[in-house]
Order: structure tokens, then sequence, then C-alpha cells
């Protein structure tokens, strides 16, 4: 039996070479993810690692911000002395580094990255551990002098003797590059700007005796734990953050985590649809195998060989495909963390190929999902396979599952839609966003599965409809394509599964973009009432000198700040809540509709008082005129009336989780060294638009950071975010439809050997080889439509549900973009053109003679 089975893969190998492909593909996205992440792990692990100080001293990370406030927390400069004191340090250093900087150069460009990666500004102090070091000029010597990274200054043409302006929170100054600074370790993308430690505090911190960190050495024999235990016992554990270079390293590593984690989930999704869509391929491409094997496993069995020895012989057949897909998949995922590699170079992160990680858990996993994919799609075609009788090689028999009823599958699939349609209306009907998300991802499984069961049961009416032309364009040949799709329902449907897939996802997630655009376009025509918004293009803080200078504009008339606050907020029923609060002043209302459940702006924006959305006020069952404790970082504290309630569905929201927001002398009082984070601006009477967004451009054309954005302005940047999630589901549709188009291609082409015998009779009564392409070709068009219609119908259904959830957050609009619904399907009928020109011109070259003797 194993060398039958033996003889049998090889002599089927180039029918079983498209499915491997699609395992090939599941694999590659999953080795090549984990061995590029861990590759940047490694990485950066030896960075932190290697630069990270015996211990450190920094300001107590009480409140953390996913919006940035443009306050750098400090610590006093003079702690460095008193920390040197303690026994078994051998030296300290008063750090001073900065992020919240922008540089420009003499044309008013921005030299920072334009990749996301931060501008750091940094005192010069060189260590053994610096990831730096002097390659030209000399270092930066008082006020006036910087050094910059050879990186930056390559990509952005800054040249020693060019002068560059920093735009930090105490003010803009300029420098002038006395010196150029190389990496001698991975470069993470960032710029860099060095000045002199006497200066750096002062230019970035606002004061000389501030540092951003103290980094303590350790004398010799002196573990960090130790040292860390006795610095703690001298400055306090409760007033700073003390971290080991271990804890430093770990802390830096979860800062990049999220980073890292965003590429893997990509690359593992893309990954998930090669698999799903894979195991379509692969259940149609055995059962056909199986079906055309019928007399030959009839003769096995005449000849002694039991059910289970069939059964183990085509999975051992799967588990051989499996061990060359993985195998090839593997190689191509090693090229394609390379190419990840290489891009991530391009970008200004600098990771070396050579030190490339393939850790043992990536080949596991290669194999794993190789080999587990085609075990578990050839399950049920082998256990088909052993149910063939001796018999069978006496008769021109097969198994493929002709005119076999589906009644189990019509009740099986029945059961699981049912299931999946409560689930789907559940979600419509759920007043929570937590229960209505889990009903969706429930409902959208089930009705997916039940889709697949109940594809076959769908096949004659939805094909006959979808072919009904065929017979008057295209005659006979027309109605013969539409037979043969109809031939055989649970291959059609088996088929056509792997495109419905992908097109069921881009339809999904086309309506829920386009309801999101919709509902934002309203939200903002709804709740922004200035004539402009100047914010910085990354939505960072800016310098008070832009927000001066936007006043001092001619033609400006009001300007209402926005500013933020990281806080913490104890609620009545016992909850602790870390959020962020927005601040404005107090004409707010004249720059933005805001409806109220109770209260109004100037009760809201008074001192001592705090607004909250109405339904997050419910939950946590404060009331109109309650008093909450509130906490700021730094360990400052305040308790706070809340004077009025919005309608966060109305308003669109302000501020973060609780819709937090008051008046923006608390930000000022509570959070002193914050940065305003947009400007609502105005227009005096006598100014038009298009007067003031010029002169506006004009005052800020140094700052090349800062963006005048009008309503249009904000809908377009809207759209163009949720493009971003858009064409990430475009790609996967692009690996759903090449691995579908392989699935066509492997069932024409194994149709077509399947019907030798009746081709040649065609061609022998006059069927001529064009008209045998293009009933080749038309099959294939109806399969790939009837995929595409079964995937648009289920994923208009998930995108209609989607928004409904949506709604639960304030996106209550519904858009079907139909111009996307009617290019996939026309789409669709070109992928079913492309994938039957190989089968339908092997066809046509068919002997005659030798195909009407074919067995």
């Amino acid at each position: 039996m194993l060398k039958a089975t033996l003889r049998s893969f090889l002599a089927h190998k180039g029918r079983l070479m498209l499915s491997a492909l699609a395992v090939v593909l599941s694999v590659a996205f999953v080795s090549g993810s984990l061995i590029f992440s861990d590759t940047v792990t490694r990485t950066f692990d030896r960075l932190f690692a290697s630069t990270a100080a015996d211990v450190t001293v920094g300001p107590k990370e009480d409140l953390k911000s996913s919006v940035p406030t443009g306050a750098v927390q400090t610590v006093p400069a003079a702690l460095a002395e008193q920390v040197s004191q303690v026994d078994g340090v051998a030296a300290t250093h008063a750090d001073v580094s900065v992020q919240n900087i922008v540089v420009v150069d003499g044309d008013n460009k921005s030299v920072g990255p334009t990749t996301g990666a931060p501008t750091i500004a940094t005192d010069w102090y060189l260590t053994a551990r610096s990831p730096v070091k002097l390659t030209s000029g000399h270092a930066p010597s008082g006020a006036g002098e910087a050094l910059l990274d050879a990186d930056t200054a390559d990509k952005k043409h800054v040249r020693i003797g060019d002068t560059l302006t920093v735009q930090a929170q105490p003010g803009t100054f300029k420098v002038k590059v006395v010196g150029i600074a190389t990496f001698t370790t991975t470069n993470p993308g960032a710029a860099l700007v060095f000045l002199d430690p006497a200066v750096a505090a002062r230019e970035l911190l606002g004061a000389a005796g501030k540092a951003t960190s103290i980094s303590v050495d350790a004398a010799k024999g002196v573990t960090d734990d130790v040292l860390k235990r006795r610095v703690g016992q001298a400055v306090g554990t409760g007033a700073y953050e003390l971290k080991t270079a271990d804890e430093q390293a770990k802390s830096d590593a979860a800062d990049l985590g999220g980073f890292l984690d965003v590429i893997k989930y990509v690359m593992l999704g893309f990954a998930g649809i090669a698999v799903l869509v894979g195991i379509f391929l692969i259940v149609n491409t055995f059962s056909m195998l199986i079906a055309q094997r019928t007399r030959e496993l009839g003769l096995l069995r005449a000849l002694g060989a039991d059910r289970r020895q069939v059964r183990r012989s085509v999975l051992t057949e799967a588990v051989l495909l499996g061990l060359v897909g993985s195998t090839l998949g593997l190689a191509a995922g090693i090229g394609l963390a390379f190419g990840l590699i290489r891009l991530m170079s391009a970008f200004g992160m600098n990771l070396k190929a050579t030190e490339m990680v393939i850790g043992w858990p990536t080949p596991v996993a290669a194999y794993v999902v190789g080999v587990g994919v085609t075990f578990v799609a050839a399950y049920l075609p082998a256990r088909r396979a052993a149910t063939v009788s001796p018999m069978a090689a006496l008769a021109d028999a097969e198994i493929a599952g002709v005119g076999r009823p589906l009644k189990t599958r019509a009740i099986v699939g029945s059961v699981v839609g049912a299931a999946g349609a409560a689930a789907l209306a559940g979600c419509a009907a759920a007043t929570r966003t937590g229960s209505a998300a889990s009903l969706l991802g429930l409902g959208v499984v089930l009705t997916l599965i039940a889709t697949v069961i109940a594809g076959p049961l769908l096949v004659r009416p939805v094909i006959r409809v979808l072919g009904a032309a065929f017979p008057a364009l295209f005659g006979s040949v027309g109605r013969m394509s539409q037979r043969n799709a109809l031939r055989n329902p649970r291959r059609t449907g088996a088929t056509a599964a792997a495109l419905m897939v992908g097109l069921a996802l881009v339809g999904g997630m086309s309506v829920a973009s386009a309801s999101m655009s919709k509902s934002f376009d309203r939200q903002i025509d709804k709740t922004l009432g200035a004539d402009f918004v100047v914010q910085n293009s990354n939505f960072l803080p800016f310098t008070q000198e832009i927000t001066d200078k936007v006043r001092a504009t001619q033609g400006v008339g009001l300007v209402v700040r926005q500013r933020f606050a990281p806080l913490a907020v104890r609620l009545p029923d016992g909850k602790r809540i870390e959020t962020t609060a927005a601040g404005y002043d107090t004409r707010v209302d004249d720059v933005a509709h805001v409806t109220y459940a109770s209260g109004d702006t100037a009760a809201a924006l008074a001192d001592g008082s705090i607004g909250m959305d109405a339904d997050f006020a419910k939950d946590h069952k404060v009331r109109l005129g309650s008093t909450v404790p509130v906490e700021f970082q730094g360990g400052r504290t305040a308790e706070m009336k809340v004077g009025a309630l919005t309608d966060q569905a109305g308003s669109g929201g302000f501020g973060m989780q609780g819709g937090l927001f008051f008046g923006i002398a608390a930000v000022e009082k509570y959070v002193p060294d914050g940065q305003d984070s947009a400007l609502y601006v105005d227009k005096t009477a006598g100014t038009t638009a298009d007067q003031l967004r010029s002169r506006l451009e004009k005052t800020l054309a140094a700052y090349p950071q800062v963006q005048v954005r009008d309503q249009a302005d904000y809908k377009k940047l809207v759209h163009d975010q949720i493009a971003v999630l858009l064409y990430l589901v475009y790609a996967l549709l692009g690996l759903a439809i090449v691995i579908a188009v392989l699935g066509v291609v492997n069932t024409l082409a194994l149709s077509v050997v399947e019907r030798t015998r009746e081709i040649g009779l065609l061609r022998a009564i006059g069927l001529a080889r064009r008209q045998l392409r293009r009933m080749i070709r038309l099959e294939s068009v109806v399969i790939a439509v009837f995929g595409a219609v079964l995937g648009l119908t289920l994923g208009l259904v998930w995108g209609v549900c989607t928004q409904q959830v949506l709604a639960l957050q304030g996106m209550t609009a519904l858009a079907i973009p139909w111009g996307t619904i009617v290019a996939v399907v026309i789409g669709s009928a070109v992928v079913g053109i492309v994938a039957a020109l190989l089968p339908a011109l092997r066809a046509s070259r068919m002997n005659v003679l030798a195909a009407i003797a074919h067995e």
C-alpha cells in the first residue's frame, strides 16, 4: 500500500501542484511574520539592553495617556548629585531627552522622519553604552551648536555648517550643525539632535535645574538589584520610578511591542485567509482525484486492501503534499521576512538581514500549519474513498457525489444558518456595544459555515438564473456550459466557496467603511462650527508661539484652544478609570455644536467643574451635580463637580473614554507644561475664508508640521484614514482571489481530465476548438459569478449588522457602495475568464481519437 501510495502521489503531482501553492502561501505568511517579528525583537532587545544604565531614576509613571499632551515629566537635576553619594554608585548623569520637538532646515522643511518615528533632542554625553559615536566634526560646545545623526543628515541632505531651527516647548532656537554622529547599533528610525549638556535642559526643558531621568552606573561588584534598592532608600521609592537595566530594556521593548503586533497580526490575517481558502481548494482537489480513481481504488479493495488502508493511503498523500508545501512555504517565508527587513530599512529602521532569527518555533509552526491544513482538508475525501466497494473496479462508476441527495446538507445548513441569523438579529437589536460585537462575531462565523454547507443547494437555482441568457447568446455551447456547472453541485459549490470567502469580507468591510465615512461626515457637519482648525499633521501638540502667531494673523477673530490631560476619575460605583480629558476655552460653543442631555457648556467649563458623556455617567451612577475625585499626573488631585452631561451620539463626543472635558484653565493648572493640540479659528467680519486661509498658511510657513484644515479637509482626512483599513481588506481580497483562481483552474483542469472521453466525442461530432474553449470559459465565469453573488450577499448582511454596532457609538448613517459591488461582480467574471484560459487551451489541443479511446 505504501508503494502504491507513493506511485499515486507521483503520478498526480501535476494535479496536486496548485493545491500545494495554497499551502505554500499559508505557511509563507505564518513563518515570514514569525521570523520578522523575532528578528526585530532580538535586534531591539540587544539595543535596549546595551544602552540602558545599570539603574535609571525617572519621574513617577502614575498615569499614561494615548493622547500626547506636550508636557514632559522631569526630575530635579540635583538628584544626580544626591544619588552619587549612595554606596555602590560609580557615576551618575542628569539626562535630558525630549520628543516633543520639531526640527526644520533653512528651507522650512522638516528634518524629522516621515514614518511616524520620533525626532529626539538629547544632551551629548558619550559612555560605553552610547548608541552613536562622533564620526565627523566636533562635539557641541555652548548654545547654538548641535550634532545630527548620520542617517538623518544623509536622508535630509544636511551638512556640517548648516543651520537648523528647533521648535521646543520652551521656545524656538537655532543651532549650527558642527558634527555628525553615526549609529553603532540598530538605528530605530528616529532623528537625533544632540546639544551641549550645559544648555540642553535650558533649551529643551526651560530650566537648567531639570532632567528627564538620572542614569546611575554601578561600582564593580554591585548588582543592579542591590544598587536599585540602595538608591530607592536614598531618594524614596514613592517619589520616583526606579528601573534596573533589565527592567528598562523590557519597558522599552513593551513600548515597541504594539508596533510589532500590528505587523504580526496583519500577516497572520493573510495567513488565516490563505488557510481558509486553501482548505476549499484542497477538499475539492482530493474529492475530484478520488472520483477519477474510483476503479483504481476498487481494484485495491478487490486485491485485499481494507477500508482503513485505503483511507490511510489518501491521508498519506495529503501529508506528503503538506510536507512539500510546508518546506517550500518555509523557504518563501524566509524570503518574505528578508523583504520586510529591507522594507523597514527603506523606512529608516536599519535591520540587518544577516542577523535574521529563525527560532525553533518557526519551522514547527510552518509544518503544523502546512501538514495540518492538508490533513484536515483531505479527511472527508479520504473517508469517502474508503467507502469504494470492490465491485467499483468492474463498473465505470465514480463517487464524486453526482446525484447523491443533499438532504443532510440541507438540514445541517438550515440549523446553523438559523443560529447565525438569530445571532445577527440579536446584534442588530442589542443596546450595548460589547454584547452587539460578540453577537456579530458569532453570527458572521455561523452564517459563513452555513453558506459553505448549504452552497451546493443553491447551485441549481442560482446558476439557472445567472446562466439563463447563455443559450440565447451562445447557442448550444452556452447551454452545455450551464449544464456542466449544474452537473455536480458539490464541486461547483466548493469551487465557488473559495471566492465567496474573500468577497464576503470585502462586501462587509466596504459597507462598514462607507457607513463610517458617511457618519463622520454628518458628525463633522453637525459639530464643527469653526472656519478652520489648526493642528499638527500627526496630531501632536505644538508650541505656544504657534498659538500666538495664529492669534496675531490679520483676519483672525475668535481662537479657541484645545488641550488634553491624562487623568484618573473615581466614580460612585467604586471604579477607578484612567482616561484622557479635553480642555477648551470658554467660547467653545461658537466653534463647535454640542448636544447636551443636561447642563450646558458654561457649567461644564466653570472653575472646578467637569462635563462627561450621559451614557458613561449612567453606567457609573453619576448624576448632574455629583462631585468626583480626579487624579492628575505628578500626584495632583482635585474634587470636580459634574456640571453637564453630553449626548455623545449627537455631538460626536469630546475627549476619550467617558467624553470628559473641562475648562482649559484646569489643564493649565494640573498639567502646567502642556501644549495646545488644536486651535479652532473663526474669521473676522469682512474677511473671506480664502483670504484667512492664505494668511494662516503664510503665517505658519515656518512650521511645516502644522496644517490648516476646514470641514472638507477634515472629511478627506477621515476618508483617507478609513481607506487604509480598506486597502488592507483589498490586499486580503487579492490573496483570496489568487487562491480562488488556483481553485477554479484546478477544478476545470481536473474536470477536463474527467471529461476527456466526452470532449473527444463532442469534437468528433463537430464541436470546433474555439467553441470548446468558449464552453469551458463560460462554465468558469458562471461559477465565479455564483461565488461573487453568494459572497456579496453575505457581505452585505454582515456590513449592515456591523453598521448597527457602529450606531451604538454614534455612527448612525448606513451607506452601501453600489459602485464597488458592481465592480466586484464584473471583476469576478474577468477572474473566471482568466482562470479558464489554460484548462480551455489544454482541452482544445486534445487528440480527438486518443480522447475517445480514453478510459
